[in-house]
């Protein structure tokens, strides 16, 4: 019991880096803006590049871990990202630092598909929803961090100091995760073991799982991108109203533990999904039309982390251990697809209807969509089964 704990926390750090990372160029775009002399659209294609590779290549990521290993594939990815904000920290030329940003969004996409795949393999279970919830807990720890950390760093030595300190960061994650992590028996067994192919009723069955998870953090993604010009439109500064949404970053990993925990000993998955998201959906929509923005930022914070770990244990359910690699590269493409065009839509919605309160109305949409699908994750989970089982 205490070595998965153990492996937990390691993981967790080293999927720090990687929001870290992501957060490098939105906590410093005027900086960037500045001295490459570029627009705020600009920067929205450099912030976006990313995730880009993971529309593509997340399958694949899977499938390099499963030939070739987690662990060392994880390097590698730490390696690219390491590589990557080098690239950026020494360039002066837009292009390349473009180019940076790429090679760090591959790496990137390989520690997004199997660090989660690394956790199931300790935890199916095991606990596995409180510990997917812990373990997701990283991406807001790594946000926040970044919003305090970076824009201090940068004040002393501005964005190039700030980029050698995300080098840095990557480093020390490889050198963790060479050091200290070990494969668990059961993961070695399942690379050479039969039954490694996803397709049919399980195929299915983890793009379902992977469209609910999607939706969800296309919906969180609107909210966190949308959130503080809606609130400035309702009276606040900019500080205050970025200092508002951040609350909800916060409330998110507190409650995201405890309802994942909750999971875990009730076994009430579906119901705790279900409350989760509806009710995150309720106070979105809430929020697009009240004044009271405190408030109701609260009760979103409060209910947005619930269904989190019920939601990121469904593919670990339903794949056996020799496509775990490969399925969850299926599950975080469909998140991929989702948390990339959501925000684009509820941009053209914005300019469309002049009213950035949409964006809040189409959030809550697509978090009462994500509910839907989980009757049809759950008829293809029992077909799947049945298929395992013949």
């Amino acid at each position: 019991m205490a070595t998965r704990w153990r492996v937990l926390v390691l993981l967790f750090l080293v999927r720090v880096t990687m929001p870290f990372q992501f957060l490098v160029v939105g906590a410093l775009s005027p900086l960037y803006q500045e001295a490459f002399s570029v627009t705020i659209a600009d920067i929205g294609l450099l912030i976006g590049l990313f995730f880009t590779p993971g529309l593509f290549l997340a399958v694949l990521g899977g499938a390099l871990g499963r030939r070739f290993g987690d662990k060392p594939m994880v390097l590698v990815g730490l390696a690219l990202m390491a590589i990557g904000s080098g690239v950026m920290a020494i360039s002066d030329v837009w292009a390349v630092l473009l180019a940076g940003r790429l090679i760090a969004g591959l790496g990137g996409v390989l520690l997004y598909v199997l660090l989660t795949k690394m956790i199931a393999d300790w935890f199916t279970g095991k606990e596995i929803t409180f510990a997917m919830a812990l373990f997701v807990n990283s991406w807001p720890v790594g946000i926040a961090l970044a919003l305090v950390v970076l824009p201090m760093v940068a004040g002393y030595g501005g964005f190039v100091t700030a980029l050698n300190l995300v080098t840095g960061m990557a480093v020390a994650g490889f050198i963790g995760l060479a050091l200290f992590y070990r494969t668990p028996q059961t993961a070695q067994v399942s690379r050479s073991a039969p039954g490694g192919q996803v397709r049919g009723a399980l195929l299915g069955a983890v793009l379902a799982a992977g469209t609910i998870w999607g939706l969800y953090n296309a919906a969180l993604s609107i909210v966190f991108n949308f959130g503080p010009e809606l609130f400035v439109t309702r009276g606040m500064a900019l500080a205050e109203a970025g200092s508002v949404t951040s609350i909800i970053f916060w409330l998110l990993a507190i409650g995201g533990s405890f309802a994942a925990f909750l999971v875990d000993w009730t076994g009430r998955r579906n119901l705790i999904l279900v409350t989760g998201n509806l009710g995150f959906a309720v106070f979105v929509f809430i929020g697009s039309v009240t004044d009271q923005v405190l408030l109701n930022v609260i009760a979103m914070g409060v209910f947005s982390g619930i269904a989190v770990g019920a939601m990121m244990s469904l593919p670990a359910l339903v794949l056996p251990p020799a496509a775990r690699a490969v399925g969850m590269g299926v599950f975080f493409t469909a998140f991929f697809v989702f948390g990339t065009i959501g925000p684009i839509i509820a941009g053209w919605l914005a300019e469309l209807t002049g009213d950035i309160a949409s964006t809040y109305r189409l959030s809550a949409g697509l978090l009462v969509a994500s509910v839907l699908f989980l009757p049809l994750y759950h008829k293809l989970a029992a077909r799947a089964a049945k298929d395992q089982q013949a």
